[in-house]
């Protein structure tokens, strides 16, 4: 596994996070959350193209011809895989994966890759109202089930003690492995993760997930640029 690997990560998952709040910039429970959701969605999409921009200096471009047919190729955890249904979903992504992710880039600017270290910096700024926003509601109580869904996620998504993650630090190239950015997590949110269980075994380390699947049909659809085509014109007949 390279380091472009795990930008391609960071990115695939951004891009789900932004579309899965936009999907509840008019479903959540104030107007000010409406406007909350929409903002932060149009900033992690924002993020996303940064990301992707920095696969091809980092050198392989690990993404393939598959991405355009087979919605398991695309490397976004299980969180993402359905709408959310209850706003509690929201919340919990937004405060622990969305930190989570953060968490992550601020290892990436303070590592030693060049091309990470200035494009990703003015992320962390523009992360800081989504961190504020998500404490927020969290502080407020939300169902715990989804806040321990999170939870396993992120730690998952971090990867095993002696995985990638952990080599890339070593070398420097991540200020923090799997150990320290859990640490930084739970300081960010001023709480413990909950004990969790997670089956290493199991762990798939290119989609950084233990668990199989994908996202819906259509937002992979959307996501693709499918439903345009969809209802353009047919060409005409030879």
């Amino acid at each position: 596994m390279s380091l472009s690997d795990l930008v391609l990560s960071i990115a695939d998952n951004k891009q789900m996070l932004g579309l899965r709040y936009a999907e509840w910039a008019t479903r959540a429970p104030s107007l000010e959350a409406d406007i909350a959701a929409a903002a932060m969605g149009l900033d992690d999409l924002g993020h996303s193209r940064v990301l992707y921009g920095c696969l091809e200096p980092l050198g392989a471009d690990p993404r393939g011809p598959d991405r355009e047919s087979d919605a398991g190729s695309l490397r976004s955890l299980q969180y993402f895989d359905e709408p959310w249904t209850e706003w509690a979903q929201f919340v919990a992504a937004n405060a622990i994966l969305d930190t989570a992710f953060t968490v992550m880039i601020e290892a990436c600017v303070n590592g030693t890759v060049e091309v990470l270290q200035h494009r990703m910096r003015k992320m962390l700024m523009e992360e800081r109202y989504h961190f504020l926003h998500g404490r927020s509601w969290l502080k407020s109580g939300v169902d715990a089930n989804p806040l321990s869904e999170a939870w396993r996620e992120a730690i998952e998504w971090f990867g095993p003690l002696d995985g990638e993650t952990a080599t890339f630090h070593k070398e420097g190239r991540l200020s923090m492995g799997p150990t320290e950015l859990r640490a930084r997590l739970e300081e960010r949110l001023e709480t413990k993760a909950p004990a969790v269980q997670i089956d290493w075994k199991a762990w798939d380390p290119v989609r950084r997930r233990s668990r199989p699947g994908a996202i819906d049909d259509r937002t992979f659809a959307m996501l693709r640029g499918l439903e345009e085509k969809k209802y353009a014109k047919a060409p005409p007949a030879p």
